[in-house]
């Protein structure tokens, strides 16, 4: 049966599934066989037994709502990355303000820095890029759409 994870305890180590019947499912995390964890809004695929879930796996079937893309995240950073632009493309304004005011003041006062934290922040953006270039559709997803890993 296809579903989707509603919600998932890590401290319970239980989730709760919706199903295409319209009926709720709760699973235990012996029950994942998934690499990744289980998290909201993740589809599954699983048996019925009652209300349980058994055999619980991720549905590589049903395409995934992705709310960001992981090409545009990765060539932002790439190509405009020392100014933090991919870092606010993914919702981390903390972050990229801290791209961006580096590379500002940076530039104002180059007499005294030399580049420096501005050649650092270019070379972290460029390998942030790669890292999300090269994580599958759901490994960025999970790590920073759902997760909201800010850094790496």
């Amino acid at each position: 049966m296809k579903g989707q994870i509603l919600d998932y305890s890590s401290q319970t180590n239980t989730g709760t599934i919706s199903a295409s019947d319209g009926k709720r499912y709760y699973f235990s995390g012996p029950e994942w066989k998934a690499n990744t964890y289980p998290t909201r809004g993740l589809h599954v695929d699983f048996e019925a037994n009652g209300d349980q879930a058994m055999g619980v796996y991720l549905d590589v079937t049903t395409p995934a709502t992705r709310s960001k893309d992981k090409i545009a995240a990765g060539l932002l950073a790439i190509f405009l990355g020392g100014w933090g632009i991919h870092k606010f493309y993914l919702g981390f304004t903390g972050p990229g303000l801290v791209f961006l005011l580096t590379n500002t003041i940076g530039f104002a006062v180059t007499w005294i820095v030399l580049f420096i934290p501005n050649l650092v922040l270019g070379v972290i953006a460029i390998v942030e890029g790669i890292i999300y270039l090269t994580r599958s559709d759901q490994e960025f997803e999970q790590e920073y759409v759902i997760h909201k890993k800010q850094w790496f």
